[in-house]
């Protein structure tokens, strides 16, 4: 009996707790882990010479050396400024636009054509004329960019307003609701699901709209310094450009999403108590 006792007591000792799950920012780390792992591997190998593809230690040497001197910044906050001032009026015109198409069907196809042939065009096609008509400043670089987030916004309303329950509309109309508190107690809690995910998509391609309109001419931005370090064939400083457009657009696309478990906590609590 006690010897049935001490190994159960034994047993219970060395039982194994459950690993609990990994966290998403782990998994983001290890991802990031991975590939500077095989960007290192890729480099001590000699695939490819220093000049196309430097090391890694290279390019966090110069992105230092451009953040002490005050050029990458000066950069980037050109870059991030117009690039958001192209996210708030494109997603802007998009909802408002998006919302009157979604009640009015005429209304959509008069200027559905247009639309889809803007949307259809590259960017890098009417980015050109842009800076003909508005010049090379910041004005230029904000339509592109509004422009570029505009269609997908767009489409993103027009489905989340439309896929507002029919059920829940007429129970506004019995209660003689107007159209402004339909819009605010139904309309908008019920599409913010659906745009929030637009905005997603939109914040990301902010930042590739901005870009774009620096390639074709400006006086600053990130994309202004990849084509002057192309020009200099300073690879390394290519590199910090792009990592610099991709952290933009990182952060902007994690703060959509810390936004979007804030105002859909009501979701979550209905679905728990269901």
């Amino acid at each position: 009996m006690q010897s049935t006792m001490f190994f159960e007591q034994f047993r219970q000792r060395i039982r194994v707790r459950p690993r609990k799950p990994m966290p998403r920012a782990g998994w983001s780390l290890l991802g990031v882990a991975v590939i500077l792992l095989v960007w290192q591997v890729v480099t001590l190998l000699q695939l490819y010479p220093t000049f196309i593809i430097p090391p890694p230690a290279q390019v966090a040497e110069r992105f230092y050396e451009a953040a002490i001197d005050g050029q990458l910044w000066l950069h980037t906050s050109t870059t991030l400024f117009q690039m958001l001032g192209g996210l708030v009026i494109g997603v802007s015109l998009a909802m408002v636009t998006g919302y009157l198409i979604a009640q009015n069907s005429t209304l959509e196809a008069l200027l559905s054509p247009v639309i889809v042939a803007v949307q259809s065009t590259p960017v890098v096609a009417y980015a050109p004329l842009l800076v003909i008509w508005f010049g090379s400043g910041a004005t230029s670089k904000v339509i592109t960019s509004a422009l570029i987030v505009f269609f997908p916004m767009l489409m993103n309303t027009i489905i989340g307003i439309r896929e507002v329950p029919a059920a829940q509309r007429e129970l506004m109309n019995a209660l003689s609701a107007t159209r402004l508190q339909t819009l605010i107690k139904l309309e908008i809690p019920a599409a913010l699901p659906v745009l929030l995910g637009g905005l997603k998509v939109s914040a990301t391609l902010s930042v590739i709209g901005a870009v774009v309109g620096e390639f074709v001419s400006a006086e600053a931005g990130l994309g202004r310094l990849i084509n002057i370090a192309r020009f200099d064939y300073d690879t390394p400083l290519v590199f910090v450009a792009v990592i610099m457009l991709a952290l933009i657009a990182r952060t902007m696309y994690g703060l959509i999403t810390l936004l979007e478990r804030r105002l859909l906590r009501w979701q979550q609590a209905r679905a728990e108590a269901m």
